[in-house]
């Protein structure tokens, strides 16, 4: 990947939607060759998709909750239960297996506190799960949202 690709990458993570056109005179190429570059990046797997990103009042009032969860034991089959589930629950919008006290923190999108009661009880009571413990804090205000990557362009010597 050359200087030009990660300009494209970069404008695309802002806005998914830029024409060809608008993006080839950011890049002074061709909208041809810039597409070119484009598809280029998504068949090599530099771009995943392309998503709409919703304005969060739009979807009406919601809970935003981090979760950290702690299993009670680290058996593959374990492991393998518990992210299952975490990817099929619709309410789990973002689950990072992590170091330290807690092996997962989970983002979570809820009508109301009752809901995700309701939820990580339900989590809880299933043994299969193997989860131990959860640990809250509810957020009270997005200071900054998830925007992309920065992206760093290597420098060769």
């Amino acid at each position: 990947m050359d200087r030009v690709d990660h300009t494209l990458l970069e404008l695309l993570q802002r806005d998914g939607r830029m024409s060809a056109q608008a993006l080839s005179e950011v890049v002074n190429l061709s909208a041809r060759a810039t597409l070119n570059r484009i598809h280029k990046l998504e068949d090599e797997g530099h771009i995943e998709g392309y998503r709409a990103l919703l304005a969060r009042q739009s979807i009406g009032e919601h809970v935003s909750v981090f979760a950290e969860i702690a299993l009670k034991d680290q058996r593959q089959a374990t492991v393998q239960r518990f992210e299952q589930a975490m990817v099929a629950c619709p309410e789990v919008i973002a689950c990072y297996l992590v170091s330290g006290r807690y092996d997962y923190l989970v983002r979570l999108a809820c009508r109301d506190l009752n809901h995700y009661r309701e939820l990580t009880n339900t989590w809880i009571d299933d043994v299969g799960l193997g989860v131990d413990k959860v640990v809250t804090s509810t957020e009270l205000q997005t200071v900054k949202e998830f925007a992309g990557f920065p992206l760093m362009v290597r420098t060769t010597r």
